[in-house]
């Protein structure tokens, strides 16, 4: 009987750290953010995802072995997952560049291999095992707060990122040279740039409105602290919008108009409760902001215009134009990379060129009209649009897989509305009420909720559309249909008195291995990174000698080609340095170094222009060491194999004419 007691304690105990741990994983993942690191959010977010799926992964196994059964839960979207990522494992495999499609593009690292296998783990652990989902949303809901907050003083010249990194507290520490990075004009707080805050909020957004909705429709007398409720979710609501504005997202600005519409609409069909003083309240909470802070487009802003906020609220956005002259408008960029996408899937139809190879693939079929834009030596590591990034990297195999996915879980939604539907239409009946007051008794829960996260979900949908998914945002597009699969699922543990025998103590050893070595790798690869991100910094004002150092380092903790690419080009530098300083033998021995670095990643990944162009640079050092023609025509081969593979770039031409 005591050891009874005990294996319920230790079920419950590992539920309650799941439960922490999923909790811990929508708090923190927003908020996270480093300065020491090469890329200060996104990086960051993902090796939390990462860390955070290992620990999951580990207790939820754990619980399997303890239990002596498999807890898996099946759903309605199985199959559409396993056929989406059997799509993305064959891309990989016939991948122009496996690394980048096992974890990412260096620099975005969303969108990877391995980063699709953790949202596919963490979405059967969150339906297979005992979760508040309302917990959840909770912590969802104050993460958010938290993100709004940090980017108010931003908005008035204080950003608060500046004063944790630098100590000022102003906005001074961000490129001024791009708009993406000007929080007084377009604020980004945690999340990194505009349109990813703008997304992220838009999906806080109508978990917000479960929560008001929630405590307008009780059935019970409004008590106070039902009251308080509905003011604080109201307050969250204006705030959140009022950052949507502020981000300038248009994409995030028209996605909560399109999901607001449908809730609305939903609510005044089928729900009806409360009705009036629930459209009240979305009304405010969206049109007051709209006049304080505007939306960013000068063609409905002359509309808005209110002197009394004019100087006090609001950064004007024409001013904002004027700041970046000759800066070509982004949705018109957007329609010539997406031109290059589609481009791209017709060379390769199948499964694209590999899981997140936009940025080395786009140059392939780069269009001529990119180099007419304010942007036309901007690296674009996604195609700005997530469908036609799919179907570029991962053909019309990999988009069908996902929109298969996508199609699926709305058949599912619309399946699951119609019957409960029906199940309230026929408690309705069974109870004689009469029809004025046939929602009054009844729990509305269930409609608000799944209602709220469909909303929610469809957002990101829109965002996408516009953009790319980032971190936060495959989060949500994961496990939000975890969220309304778990809805009303009441789980129960069988309980059983046998003890852990020795097998079972082996099999826990071996996980609790494997959990430590995969955390410690995390943490190798953030230390790497940092060492990395050093070396840019020092390679930025011309400090080869200490940047070499550092991308040494990196590469001792872990081989990664952008290392080594770095790698070598700072060694090529210090073995011309050497040279003129009459070090011949120590020149030719780091030159050496710098070419073998250089032709492994060519070897490794030849169809990345950007090693071409590496090695291309290197060779003009080379010659100086060696005054040899040699080099320098391996340095024109190396553009010359550069321009087959990126022929519209004008770097190119211009690179061979100085040769």
């Amino acid at each position: 009987m005591i050891f009874f007691k005990k294996f319920v304690k230790l079920n419950i105990m590992v539920d309650q750290i799941i439960q922490l741990l999923y909790g811990t994983l929508f708090f923190i993942t927003p908020l996270i953010m480093t300065k020491s690191t090469s890329e200060l959010f996104e990086f960051n977010k993902i090796l939390f995802i990462y860390a955070s799926t290992v620990l999951i992964a580990f207790f939820w196994f754990l619980k399997m072995v303890i239990n002596k059964k498999i807890i898996l839960k099946k759903t309605f979207l199985d199959i559409p997952i396993l056929i989406f990522f059997l799509s993305q494992l064959i891309s990989t495999v016939i991948s122009i560049d496996r690394n980048t499609s096992v974890f990412g593009y260096y620099g975005r690292f969303n969108g990877g291999l391995l980063s699709i296998i953790c949202y596919i783990l963490l979405y059967y652990g969150l339906v297979s095992n005992i979760i508040n989902i309302e917990k959840l949303l909770k912590s969802i809901i104050m993460s958010s707060l938290l993100v709004i907050l940090w980017a108010i003083p931003g908005h008035f010249g204080r950003d608060l990122t500046c004063l944790l990194f630098t100590g000022q507290f102003n906005n001074s520490c961000w490129d001024n040279t791009t708009l993406a990075f000007r929080p007084e004009l377009r604020a980004f707080s945690t999340l990194g740039q505009p349109n990813w805050l703008g997304a992220y909020l838009a999906v806080g957004f109508f978990i917000g409105i479960y929560f008001l909705v929630k405590n307008i429709s009780r059935v019970k007398t409004q008590n106070f602290a039902s009251l308080r409720k509905q003011i604080f979710s109201s307050i969250y609501l204006f705030l959140n919008f009022s950052m949507i504005l502020m981000s300038r997202s248009r994409s995030a600005i028209g996605a909560v108009i399109v999901g607001l519409m449908l809730f609305i609409a939903y609510y005044w069909f089928f729900i009806k409760k409360n009705f009036k003083k629930t459209l009240i309240i979305f009304l405010l909470i969206t049109i007051i902001p709209v006049f304080l802070f505007k939306t960013g487009e000068d063609k409905l802003d002359k509309f808005l215009t209110s002197s009394t906020y004019k100087n006090v609220f609001i950064k004007k956005s024409t001013s904002s134009s004027s700041l970046v002259t000759n800066v070509t408008e982004s949705f018109d960029i957007r329609k010539i990379v997406w031109q290059g996408a589609w481009k791209l899937a017709m060379k390769y139809p199948l499964f694209g060129t590999g899981v997140e190879t936009f940025a080395y693939s786009y140059n392939f079929v780069r269009p001529l009209a990119h180099n007419l834009t304010s942007e036309w030596d901007y690296v674009y590591n996604k195609a700005h649009n997530e469908y036609f990034n799919y179907l570029a990297t991962t053909g019309f195999v990999g988009l069908g897989s996902y929109l298969i996915y996508i199609t699926i879980f709305i058949v599912y939604i619309v399946k699951r509305i119609k019957d409960q539907r029906s199940k309230i239409k026929t408690t309705v009946q069974n109870s004689k009420i009469t029809k004025n007051l046939k929602f009054l008794n009844l729990d509305l829960h269930f409609d608000i909720l799944t209602l709220s996260l469909f909303c929610s979900w469809l957002t990101i949908l829109i965002t996408n559309f516009f953009g790319f998914s980032t971190t936060t945002i495959q989060l949500f597009f994961y496990l939000i249909p975890a969220f309304i699969f778990m809805e009303n699922n009441q789980q129960t543990e069988a309980k059983t008195l046998e003890k852990i025998v020795i097998y079972q103590w082996l099999i826990i050893f071996i996980l609790a291995v494997a959990t430590i070595y995969l955390l410690f790798s995390t943490i190798i690869y953030y230390l790497a990174d940092v060492n990395y991100s050093y070396g840019l910094k020092y390679s930025k004002i011309n400090d080869q000698q200490k940047a070499a150092g550092y991308f040494e380092r990196a590469l001792k903790l872990r081989q990664e080609p952008v290392y080594m690419d770095k790698f070598s080009s700072s060694l090529a530098y210090l073995s011309a340095v050497a040279n003129v300083q009459n070090q011949i033998e120590l020149s030719k021995q780091v030159a050496n170094l710098s070419d073998s670095y250089n032709k492994k990643t060519i070897q490794d990944y030849p169809k990345n222009v950007f090693y071409w162009k590496t090695r291309a640079k290197n060779m003009y050092y080379f010659f100086q060491i060696t005054d040899k023609e040699d080099e320098l025509l391996h340095g024109v081969e190396a553009l010359e194999k550069a321009r087959e593979l990126s022929p519209t770039d004008p770097k190119i031409p211009y690179s061979l004419a100085l040769y």
